[in-house]
């Protein structure tokens, strides 16, 4: 007998040595084959039993079953005495686990940037999630008003909390900023003028362009000044019949320095209150907490929203999702007069927000009604407000943690150390501002193998929950602002996950 017909027989009885999916379901589904698992894979296989839909646990085993035909087929060594179900039941747990994975999942930010827009922007304060949990699970009063009987407005729940907070007269929530200056384009100024500054024509993440969204508006964009300078005189010469209002724009990710002049807001009310106009400003990132008030004169540049309507703007628009710390939102307030057909516009329905968002939102706006609570509890608002010796201290626990877990990995190469570096409040709000913080930084030890920063960040990635980190100076950084301290154990997780990945890349 050939070789060649020898090693095809025993590719044969490879395959034929294979359970049968029916098998592998079986057993699968059974406590019995807890005995062929380690404690932590019997309850994984056992969550994975309970919780996974019958469709995804045969997809996910039959991908098994289909890597295992093709390593028989490419001759790999040692799959004799691997194919038995006791040998195979550990790696087909780990398996299903692994690629039943939901596709959106939660993912550890060391970057230490607090409003990471890739990363979901701002997290939400315990209330809040309590608040979501509770209107997802059962009926409430959505658009029900509980003391009449009759049909009630969704907006009922936070309008209240946003005029005391702003001081405006009337206020309502769609999706999100787009959206509310989408709406109080198309609702106050369709088909006529809205005189804007060229220096304020923005564009921010995902190709959100001012001038576009102006013209999906229905309104006319009336550019004036240069891109540094705009003066009084460049909107009051602009203004014309044709003009329904005056706008400023938040710049958001970019700042023009140097040689530069732009109108103040009270200057802008003044010129639209003399013309009869209303002033708009989309304030963009917004905020309803005072930084300088908290003792941090270095956030103080972002204006609050009641600071922005007292200077005499009668309608502002601003995210929930950014330096609030809310849920994604556009919140629209201001004059009762201008407001009022915002809410009677028909696109209003299409852009309004969900019963999770308005109790996440009505929830976080509570905690503003106390402001040192607001900073203890609402994420975004802590984090951006953490001192640097809270971060130096942070950072040496998170240092210790990671060095406990490497410990069971001499062979690593990396060696770890302490240093001073800069977060980022991200979101568009402070742009040139830098946040004081400690960095645990991982480099390759003199004379190790030890992979470089930039492959053990892509294998964090890869890593259970994967985990985002920044790479500076030649090391991977890990900055604690944005990991809390149960997170810790679950960062040299990953992390040790990432080596061992690299580990094999740089193996093959």
């Amino acid at each position: 007998m050939s070789e060649n017909t020898g090693g095809k027989e025993a590719r044969l009885r490879l395959f034929r040595s294979l359970p049968s999916m029916n098998a592998l379901l079986e057993a699968f589904s059974a406590p019995a084959s807890d005995a062929m698992l380690c404690a932590e894979e019997a309850g994984l296989r056992s969550f994975l039993a309970d919780s996974l839909p019958r469709t995804l646990l045969r997809e996910s085993i039959e991908d098994f079953l289909g890597q295992c035909r093709q390593a028989i087929q490419q001759g790999k060594p040692g799959l004799e005495q691997g194919l038995a179900l006791r040998e195979l039941m550990p790696r087909i747990v780990r398996h299903v686990a692994r690629v039943s994975r939901p596709h959106f999942r939660r993912v550890l930010n060391a970057t230490g940037v607090v409003i990471h827009t890739n990363l979901g922007r701002s997290l939400l304060a315990q209330e809040a999630v309590q608040a979501v949990a509770e209107a997802a699970r059962h009926y409430s009063n959505l658009e029900f008003d509980l003391q009449s009987g009759a049909r009630g407005s969704r907006y009922s729940h936070v309008e209240a909390l946003v005029c005391r907070l702003t001081g405006a007269e009337a206020a309502l929530v769609v999706n999100n900023n787009a959206a509310a200056v989408l709406l109080m384009l198309d609702t106050l100024c369709k088909g006529r003028e809205v005189i804007v500054s060229r220096g304020e024509l923005v564009e921010i993440g995902g190709s959100f362009r001012i001038p576009a969204v102006m013209e999906k508006s229905g309104c006319v964009l009336r550019e004036v000044g240069a891109t540094n300078r705009t003066h009084p005189a460049d909107y009051a010469s602009a203004i014309t019949e044709h003009t329904a209002a005056l706008m400023k724009v938040h710049a958001s990710n970019f700042r023009i320095i140097g040689f530069t002049s732009q109108v103040s807001r009270e200057d802008l009310a003044a010129l639209a209150r003399e013309r009869r106009l209303p002033l708009l400003e989309d304030l963009g990132s917004g905020t309803l907490f005072d930084f300088a008030a908290a003792g941090l004169p270095a956030l103080a540049s972002e204006p609050t929203a009641a600071r922005v309507l007292a200077a005499g703007v009668d309608v502002v628009s601003f995210s929930g999702d950014k330096v609030l710390g809310g849920p994604q939102a556009g919140i629209i307030a201001g004059r009762a007069e201008y407001i009022d057909p915002i809410k009677r516009n028909p696109m209003n329905r299409a852009l309004r927000i969900d019963k999770m968002t308005l109790a996440a939102l009505e929830a976080t706006l509570r905690l503003y009604l106390e402001p040192e609570l607001a900073k203890r509890r609402i994420p975004t608002l802590r984090m951006i407000c953490e001192s640097p010796a809270s971060l130096r201290r942070r950072a040496g626990r998170l240092l210790k943690t990671l060095q406990k877990e490497l410990a069971g990995q001499p062979e690593s190469g990396l060696s770890l150390t302490l240093r001073p570096g800069a977060s980022r409040t991200g979101g568009g709000a402070f742009p040139e501002l830098d946040l004081p913080t400690s960095l645990v930084c991982l480099h390759a030890a003199p004379g190790t193998s030890a992979p470089s920063p930039e492959s053990l960040r892509e294998c964090l990635l890869q890593a259970n929950p994967p985990m985002l980190a920044r790479v500076e100076n030649n090391a991977l950084c890990l900055d604690p602002r944005t990991l809390d301290n149960a997170e810790f154990s679950l960062a040299a997780r990953s992390l040790c996950q990432a080596l061992g990945k690299a580990a094999g890349a740089v193996s093959q």
